[in-house]
């Protein structure tokens, strides 16, 4: 009788005041407000676990507070510690707060009457260095009405990501938050009018890397049963730390700390100092392919351990839930990198050995300078890194960074068993007539993230000259998902997708299925078969299996 009267008490309260809703979550009651635009209710900066501050800040994260008044779910656009390098990119008017405990999430709920809606679980992007949950918004998902949105914020960088296998530096500290994030939701969406049995987990970039590192935690079995990955892959060079202890300690003698091989003054080192010095370095230029601090293997030692396993050892004992997913990316992902092509282009006919993904090893260095030159010539044939070859530059950052992870996750999946994974490659370019080098003309990286959401932080002035041919992709985007989030598949009978594209079938490693969503869309076979095989025969004989950080010793504690 008791769980009756919760589930009807947790109801959302009619309000007099139709531009706001009570819910009850097992916290407190909380008020959201209607958007401006009318057709969902925002209830934003709810607090989902609390951070760990001061020495403790690289531990797991501890359960929320509750409130016996109603929480006011307003934007209080609180942000994780991040660069300021990427905080002065935003509007000037956004008036951010920076804060430790920064764990925070937003639901969006449609007007509707109607309950037991699908939910999204969104993971931000960033490169695990930057970003947070409300940077994006799903308008055109929550248009629909039959779907609830939540995102949320979780720690970032050296932050989220350093990885010493300690007591009180044990690892992934960003990731534990994005669990607690999702069981929060399993344990309260209920209250908002979501289905906790209904749950996709959808990210972008990092975003989408974390989606899949949670589809293959233990941690995470049972929250959730659709997966949405867009340009990014669990298994990719940048998505896991390769020897999380060394990346820790190079990165400790840059800020002239020496004792690194003292594994219990370097967890001092990194206890005590600001988190404004170590949230400085965004690491984006690496020209192996890394990002420094992401995802590491834990020890599985630790307690509440997320990822205790490499990804490709998990996915090769097929020791995950297999769940339908929507996979993609863009045709040309490696504009990414088109930044640092000045910079690097020289550089690369230098030397290219130094922009081999750090995933990979040799047995000396002769066998690295004959791979390095293979693959230039397999991209670049006998001519340079140059204007004239740029295309061929960013297909080596597509296949290193995005394609070739996506591919071997696929493969390793269908291997596994997994037959239900429906592949799409995003061509849409509003504007071809502008190209940085020639030939560069592709749809950049996460642009299909970019048409599906809505980026409150960017000048609107660019809606206004929408081309017909936009929208167009847009509303095939938003139908696609939504039909995934909603049935687990593309393409149902009479919907938009289904019209467009025919019936949408699984993937395969063999035949490479998937979805041209372009300004004419249609289903094809096969993605770039020599340049797959290459990467195939590359890693099968030379891959680098990420490692956790070794044993320590425990810490002597004295009592005085």
């Amino acid at each position: 009788m008791l769980i009756f009267l919760f589930i009807i008490i947790a109801a959302a309260d009619a309000n007099p005041d139709d531009n706001s809703r009570i819910v009850h979550t097992a916290q407190g009651a909380v008020k959201g407000y209607r958007d401006h635009k009318g057709y969902f209710y925002g209830y934003y900066g709810i607090p989902y676990a609390t951070a760990p501050t001061g020495p403790h800040k690289f531990k797991s994260p501890l359960p929320p507070p509750s409130w016996e008044d109603t929480f006011d779910a307003i934007d209080k656009k609180i942000l994780c510690p991040q660069s300021e390098i990427y905080l002065q990119m935003l509007k000037t008017d956004l008036n951010y707060t920076i804060q430790e405990d920064c764990l925070i999430a937003n639901v969006y709920v449609p007007d509707t009457e109607d309950d037991n809606l699908p939910v999204v679980f969104y993971v931000h992007g960033g490169a695990f260095q930057l970003g947070f949950g409300s940077a994006i918004l799903h308008r055109s998902l929550l248009r629909t009405r039959k779907i609830i949105i939540v995102n949320f914020n979780y720690r970032l960088g050296a932050h989220g990501f350093l990885c010493l296998g300690t007591e009180d530096i044990p690892g992934n500290a960003g990731l534990k938050d994005q669990v607690a994030a999702l069981r929060w939701v399993k344990n309260n969406i209920a209250s908002f009018g979501g289905n906790p049995d209904d749950i996709t987990i959808m990210g972008s970039s990092a975003g989408a890397a974390s989606v899949e590192l949670l589809m293959l935690s233990k941690a995470t079995r049972g929250l959730f049963n659709k997966v949405i990955p867009e340009s990014g892959a669990g298994v990719g060079v940048w998505a896991v730390q390769n020897d999380p202890l060394e990346i820790a300690k190079s990165y400790a003698r840059t800020q002239g700390f020496f004792e690194v091989d003292d594994i219990h003054a370097l967890e001092d080192f990194f206890k005590y100092i600001s988190l404004d010095v170590l949230q400085a370095d965004l690491s984006m230029n690496r020209r192996e392919s890394t990002f420094n601090f992401v995802p590491c293997v834990e020890r599985d030692a630790n307690e509440d351990a997320v990822l205790t396993e490499a990804p490709v050892d998990i996915l090769r004992k097929g020791d995950y839930e297999k769940t339908p997913m929507l996979v993609g990316f863009t045709d040309m992902e490696g504009i990414f990198r088109i930044n640092f092509f000045e910079d690097w282009k020289d550089e690369m006919n230098e030397d290219f050995s130094n922009f081999l993904p750090a995933d990979l090893q040799f047995a000396d260095e002769s066998e690295r300078q004959e791979m390095a030159q293979r693959i230039k010539e397999f991209y670049f044939g006998e001519k340079p890194v140059s204007s004239e070859t740029a295309v061929a530059y960013v297909n080596y950052f597509s296949d290193v960074l995005f394609f070739y992870p996506t591919y071997r996750s696929i493969s390793m999946q269908d291997a596994a068993g997994n037959r239900e994974i429906y592949l799409y490659v995003y061509a849409f370019v509003e504007d071809r007539s502008f190209a940085p080098y020639p030939g560069v003309t592709g749809a950049d990286h996460s642009a299909q993230t970019m048409a599906l959401g809505y980026i409150p932080l960017r000048s609107q002035r660019r809606r206004t000259k929408m081309s017909e041919d936009y929208k167009k992709i847009k509303r095939l985007l938003t139908d696609v998902w939504a039909n995934f989030i909603t049935t687990s598949k593309p393409t149902p009978e009479g919907s938009l997708a289904a019209e467009t594209l025919g019936e949408w079938p699984p993937t395969s490693p063999e035949l490479l299925q998937h979805a041209l969503l372009n300004t004419t869309s249609e289903l094809r076979v096969g993605l770039w078969p020599d340049r797959m095989a290459l990467w195939d025969d590359i890693y099968s004989k030379h891959y680098r299996t990420p490692v956790p950080p070794p044993e320590q010793l425990a810490r002597i504690k004295s009592e005085l």
